[in-house]
């Protein structure tokens, strides 16, 4: 594999909180942070522009939507997936592997690859691991991921032999890769066995590679057990090198993966909340078209600096909502995303002067968890 232009630099801790940055040909990206998640090559209801101006660092494209539909030939032809989305920081393309996990009814997996239909059309497609990687460099993003099989964590035989094959693509994804201005990211599996994540975080982080991935965590398994595989990834994982948590990204979730040495996060949930018309403050998520904000003429949160809610009122969000205007998804993603970013920020900046387990904690004792598992 030929070197990359890659470097992480951990500048401070608090027990196992850390403060970083990866740099990448298209900017630093400060650790740890919130990565927005945009599946088609854009974030929902919001523009480029909104995202850098709310502090947006490295966003999220999906492989296997983006190999559907337009093609990773047509995205290639017109520059790469940076000039196609008029994004000029840090991308980063997931190998495509979630995915097909979720197509569990139109999709079958052998040693080799996947074969699956297109929820498009119905034509039939296959990824191996040689192909995730050659679509990949095709869209250009920064950071790509080595292919991997996510199953039921619950289910010990189905996640053993799923690991197994992780690690036998994760060899050849190393193998294939040929552009020197992406960083590969190897993804730890094991579901919530103890001893399967150990093997997995032993094996994947054996690989030459420039960051690792957590993968196959918060798709059935309870918090408790989520937590726990994260304290053990933690402890063997290296340390120069950095970690990202896969589509995890409440706010609790990220405050207790920073405490347990994770970098990088992404996830949907804050545009989704922001279409289904949920909100997030510092005491916990609400639902903007609840009749008490009728007339309320406060802000979502009175503490936060997005543009949301230094011009708007509840009142105008839930009329927005009622009356069905495209601003609601707008305004409301603004904010859902801002909050996220700046609570990475602020972890950010207090691991720096040793008060992220204050922070974190005067945090989670005020913000009431909803559908906590």
């Amino acid at each position: 594999m030929i070197s990359h232009p890659f470097r992480f630099d951990l500048l401070a801790r608090q027990a196992r909180a850390r403060a970083g940055t990866f740099h990448t040909p298209h900017g630093d990206i400060e650790t740890p942070i919130f990565a927005p998640v945009g599946t088609q090559a854009t974030v929902k209801a919001v523009t480029p522009t909104q995202l850098a101006e709310i502090g947006a660092s490295l966003v999220l494209a999906n492989t296997y939507h983006l190999y559907l539909r337009p093609g990773a030939d047509l995205i290639a032809s017109l520059g790469g997936l940076h000039k196609f989305m008029a994004w000029d920081r840090p991308i980063l393309t997931d190998s495509g592997g979630y995915q097909v996990f979720s197509l569990a009814k139109i999709r079958k997996i052998d040693d080799e690859g996947v074969t699956f239909k297109s929820a498009i059309d119905g034509s039939s497609h296959r990824f191996t691991p040689v192909s995730s990687i050659q679509i990949q460099q095709k869209l250009g993003a920064d950071i790509i991921m080595t292919f991997d099989e996510c199953t039921d964590p619950l289910d010990r035989k189905g996640v053993e032999k799923a690991m197994h094959r992780t690690h036998a693509w994760a060899e050849e994804c190393v193998r294939v890769k040929s552009r020197s201005d992406q960083a590969l990211f190897g993804i730890v599996q094991g579901g919530a066995y103890p001893d399967l994540r150990e093997q997995s975080t032993q094996f994947i982080s054996s690989l030459p590679l420039p960051g690792f991935a957590i993968g196959g965590l918060s798709v059935g398994e309870s918090k408790s057990q989520m937590l726990a595989i994260l304290e053990l990834v933690d402890s063997i994982l290296p340390e120069n090198k950095p970690r990202y948590l896969m589509g995890v990204g409440s706010p609790e979730d990220l405050l207790n993966g920073i405490s347990r040495g994770v970098d990088i996060f992404d996830c949907v949930l804050p545009t989704r909340l922001a279409r289904h018309q949920a909100a997030f403050t510092p005491a916990g998520r609400i639902n903007l078209v609840n009749a008490v904000y009728f007339d309320d003429p406060k802000p979502i949160d009175e503490t936060c600096g997005c543009y949301t809610c230094q011009n708007f009122s509840l009142a105008y969000l839930r009329h927005l909502i009622l009356a069905k205007e495209i601003l609601a998804a707008i305004l409301v993603s603004i904010h859902n995303l801002f909050f996220l970013l700046d609570l990475t920020r602020k972890s950010r900046q207090t691991i720096f002067t040793g008060t992220f387990s204050d922070f974190a904690g005067s945090f989670l004792e005020k913000y009431k968890v909803r559908h906590a598992q």
